[in-house]
């Protein structure tokens, strides 16, 4: 029932809300479509009843420019990180979300960069274009280090280009560990469950005069933090923690609840 209206809800978000997305784009105003876009995202989880509580939230200071790191195990996990990083940032996803009609061409006007997650040559771009847009614009960015969700809750090995990002715009990184979400929502599932998840911010990790030879450093650095609050114990995949870096990706008081 909550999965039907929340198709419902979304078709007349799109449907009424174009002449709205169409004024923005013609008058060059993204934050108020950015700000539409986290209203009917807030309103999703009321509707799917999902509570959430979050810790750390001090580590996130919108007025900085950062990476937020954090697992990837639900497709709850996006729009809960975009409601709960404060300072609007933007996210790189992979290329076919932005073919949505409507709803692609205004992440695109927005500032949400697309990747190709089976072409090196693309991610690169994306990464380029990403870090343009934080030092030209000031933007934080959304990127889930592993590329892809988990299918069995472990943590997965982590693609190199949001790393490379970091040193290049100088940007500290904010791990964040998602706990919850693959129980109400794992890889496969079409619809998501009541209940709640549980969100940590954790120490920024700073990438600033460093170079190419850090990343593995700060891979691990951000690595050992997500697991830090996650209950993976020994279950870890096993493996070189490293992947192409074509898939870069993809309550506000501590301890309070969103």
């Amino acid at each position: 029932m909550r999965t039907a209206l929340l198709v419902l809800f979304y078709l007349l978000v799109v449907v009424l809300g174009s002449p709205f997305i169409l004024f923005c784009v013609l008058a060059g105003r993204r934050d108020p479509v950015l700000s539409y876009g986290l209203w009917a995202m807030r309103a999703s989880r009321r509707i799917l009843a999902i509570r959430v509580d979050v810790s750390g939230i001090e580590h996130a200071d919108p007025a900085s420019s950062r990476i937020y790191m954090p697992n990837h195990a639900s497709l709850l996990d996006g729009p809960l990180m975009m409601m709960l990083i404060p300072g609007r940032p933007r996210v790189i996803l992979k290329k076919s979300i932005l073919r949505l009609p409507i709803v692609g061409a205004a992440m695109r006007f927005i500032g949400f960069v697309p990747v190709d997650r089976k072409g090196a040559r693309s991610g690169k771009r994306s990464i380029e274009r990403a870090a343009a847009l934080m030092r030209q614009r000031g933007y934080s960015f959304l990127i889930f280090p592993e590329g892809t969700r988990t299918f069995d809750g472990r943590l997965g090995p982590f693609r190199r280009g949001g790393f490379f990002m970091a040193l290049e715009t100088g940007a500290p990184i904010v791990p964040v560990t998602i706990l919850g979400s693959r129980e109400l929502m794992p890889k496969g599932r079409p619809y998501a469950r009541r209940g709640r998840i549980s969100v940590v911010f954790h120490e920024p990790v700073p990438a600033d005069g460093q170079g190419p030879e850090a990343v593995g450093a700060l891979m691990a650095r951000v690595r050992a933090a997500i697991l830090s609050a996650h209950d993976l114990g020994g279950r870890e995949r096993t493996g070189p923690d490293v992947r192409p870096a074509a898939g870069a990706a993809a309550g506000r008081t501590a301890g309070g609840e969103a």
